[in-house]
């Protein structure tokens, strides 16, 4: 079995995909929204227990009014053509980021599909949109100390604070269309994270290449600082906490 649970993708390369076909920007969005659907049934297919996609971030406000309108009019329709699909696949679906700035009726189809979403125990889908990786250590950092005004926060409470705990932390960050920056993308979740960085563009984007890349990234040796490479990121984490260092062999030295 696959030890990458977690994967996260940013979804890049539509606008620069449209241009090379002497296609508008937004010609490439709509494209590369017919992908998503491939991603998730393949994320299902080989068991991840979390899929976060990178769909809108802070930063895509400065561009032009026209391309963000499509952009909140791909995730409306998306979401109304498979609704019925991710809650006949037990899918537990969720948009993080500032969405109080989209419009009204696109919040209300989101909280509709989150609630309609609560209760299931599948897969977790995550849309980021109007995201930002620093925003949500801030904002979550800010609601940790509103609730415990004068307390000392800890990784552990950090984490829980964040938008989507449950997700856990990210094993395998994938970017498309040859970029290789991280773009402020889940900055806490990612510490541990595998990064691939595709050349193929959004939209070109195939069902069989994630599947590679998650196979090809699950014979890595993740030694997470440990010299074992069995060791899991939350084992390592505590032995390091204890003050112990695990070695191949399985003894032990107090440091």
């Amino acid at each position: 079995m696959s030890n990458i649970k977690h994967v996260a993708v940013i979804m890049d390369g539509n606008g620069r995909w449209a241009k090379r076909r002497f296609r508008p920007r937004v010609w490439g969005h709509v494209r590369g929204s017919s992908v998503v659907s491939d991603i998730v049934k393949a994320a299902d297919d080989v068991g991840l227990k979390s899929l976060t996609l990178y769909a809108f971030s802070t930063e895509n406000w400065s561009r032009p009014a026209e391309e963000v309108s499509t952009l909140f009019t791909i995730l409306k329709k998306f979401l109304l053509k498979e609704k019925a699909k991710i809650l006949a696949n037990n899918i537990k679906f969720k948009v993080i980021g500032q969405i109080q700035n989209l419009p009204q009726a696109t919040v209300s189809l989101i909280r509709d599909v989150e609630a309609l979403t609560e209760n299931a125990t599948g897969l977790y889908l995550t849309f980021a949109f109007s995201y930002g990786g620093r925003a949500e250590i801030l904002s979550s950092i800010n609601h940790f100390i509103e609730k415990n005004p004068g307390q000392q926060i800890t990784e552990k409470d950090l984490s829980a604070a964040l938008y989507r705990p449950e997700s856990g932390d990210v094993d395998l960050l994938i970017r498309t269309g040859g970029e290789q920056r991280i773009s402020n993308f889940l900055l806490w979740q990612i510490a541990y994270a595998e990064l691939y960085f595709s050349p193929t563009k959004w939209p070109d984007f195939t069902a069989t290449e994630f599947k590679k890349i998650i196979d090809d990234v699950s014979i890595r040796e993740r030694r997470f600082g440990n010299v074992c490479s069995q060791v899991g990121l939350e084992e390592a984490t505590r032995q390091a906490a204890s003050g112990k260092t695990t070695y191949l062999q399985g003894n032990t030295l107090n440091v």
